[in-house]
């Protein structure tokens, strides 16, 4: 935490000086420290803290690069909240770690996990099932698939039915869950089951294809990575390596697919070099972007919303918002119209500030070390999903309100409907 404190020291004064590469690169060279401390000390490759202190200050040292003309000197409470953001959960982590164990103790043991692998192979089957027609539902009813409408960079924006689109998108949860069934069978299974299993896990990850979405796939993608990774005794680096091929190219040519020619995103992102070439500049601005976004906030909100942004699954999952659309008539401030991802803190402080995201990233932290903590215990095949779910939050924390997402609020549901499943299947046996 020193050397991340006087990092993050060093780096205001230097963008404040306007040396915005080096006070970038201080900030990156601290999300790097931070997580090889923690890889070092727990031998995990996807342990929560360190995931969070590698993406989320890494991506802040991205921001304070400022290669695009759309970024601006921070106020000083964005700089504030952001360090809140980080201190918060890995103080509260740490001192857990201290007070109760970390899981990784000499005296904890690793155990590999086994379990029935039949009701994971029926998940994989309904939910697959399930959303497929959901999709079918709503390509029908809409009478497009995104894919293969031309020349309309939002087609994936209007491909949605309201409630139905939940379990469209629900099909990102079954690679995990192949995973897990591959995991519980060993090689010892019936090879009828397994090349289901295999054939639904394709059809999940064709599903965002046709919707042209290039986050739920790569969502699908780094759920199935990380829970592959917590099964296993040794975590390799190389798992992660072998995420990116997968992730890389389908990414591309997704991108290519919504109509997003070099030309259109250029002129979207002003990046002050303009030869840069464009797979650097889209995911650079993808991620920093949102914590300027962060700063408009800080610059133009008006008065807080204590709880009402926050509270946004509640009143979508239960249709409130079309009762009382009041609850969710709040603008969103972002540096510019197309650019409308946020950092997982944007809502925190939107309904309290400063404090909010204190409160908020403590919760995190704590949650975070709970399943740490269990991580080598589960006895519950949907809990390295849950771990993985958290992972991907984490390391996406850059990218959006995590937990003020209806959809997020809708996965982490259906992952403890599962978990009800398999646990009465299991004490049925």
């Amino acid at each position: 935490m020193i050397v991340y404190l006087i990092a993050y020291i060093g780096s205001y004064f230097l963008a404040q000086g306007e040396y915005y590469y080096l006070s970038g690169l201080l900030l990156l060279l601290a999300a790097l420290w931070l997580y090889l401390k923690d890889y070092r000390r727990f031998k995990n490759l996807i342990h929560l803290r360190g995931l969070f202190s590698l993406f989320w200050v890494g991506g802040q040292g991205l921001a304070c690069l400022k290669l695009s003309r759309l970024q601006q000197d921070w106020m000083l409470m964005t700089w504030i909240c952001m360090a809140l953001a980080f201190m918060g959960f890995w103080i509260v982590f740490e001192i857990l770690s201290r007070l109760y164990g970390t899981g990784y103790d000499s005296h904890s043991r690793w155990r590999s996990f086994a379990g029935n692998p039949k009701p994971v192979f029926q998940m994989v089957c309904i939910l697959t099932a399930v959303s497929l027609l959901a999709f079918l539902t709503e390509a029908v009813v809409l009478g497009y698939i995104p894919l293969f409408v031309r020349g309309v960079p939002h087609a994936y924006s209007e491909f949605h039915l309201t409630g139905i689109h939940y379990i469209t998108v629900s099909c990102v949860l079954v690679p995990s869950l192949a995973v897990l069934y591959f995991h519980m069978e060993r090689g010892r299974g019936s090879e009828r089951r397994m090349l289901v299993a295999a054939i639904m896990t394709g059809i999940s990850l064709i599903l965002p294809i046709l919707c042209v979405s290039r986050f739920q796939f790569v969502f699908a993608v780094i759920l199935a990575g990380f829970t592959y990774i917590s099964l296993q005794k040794r975590f390799q680096p190389l798992y992660l390596l072998g995420l990116l091929v997968v992730i890389l190219p389908v990414y591309l040519i997704l991108t290519v697919a919504r109509s997003h020619d070099v030309e259109y995103l250029n002129g979207i992102f002003e990046m002050k070099y303009t030869g840069m070439p464009i797979f650097i500049t889209q995911p650079y601005m993808y991620i920093a972007n949102n914590y300027d976004n962060f700063n408009c906030l800080v610059e133009a909100l008006p008065r807080h919303t204590f709880g009402l942004r926050g509270l946004y699954p509640l009143w979508a999952l239960t249709g409130l918002k079309f009762v009382f659309p009041q609850l969710i008539n709040f603008p969103i401030y972002v540096d510019k119209k197309e650019l409308t991802t946020l950092t997982l803190f944007y809502d925190a402080y939107y309904d309290f500030g400063w404090l909010g995201v204190l409160v908020f990233s403590c919760v995190l932290g704590l949650v975070a070390y709970l399943l740490v903590l269990k991580l080598r215990e589960m006895r519950n095949p949907m809990g390295y999903l849950l771990y993985a779910q958290m992972g991907a939050y984490l390391i996406l924390s850059f990218f959006t309100t995590w937990f003020s997402n209806p959809t997020t609020w809708f996965y982490l549901i259906l992952t403890g409907l599962m978990a009800v499943y398999y646990y009465f299947n299991e004490h049925r046996r």
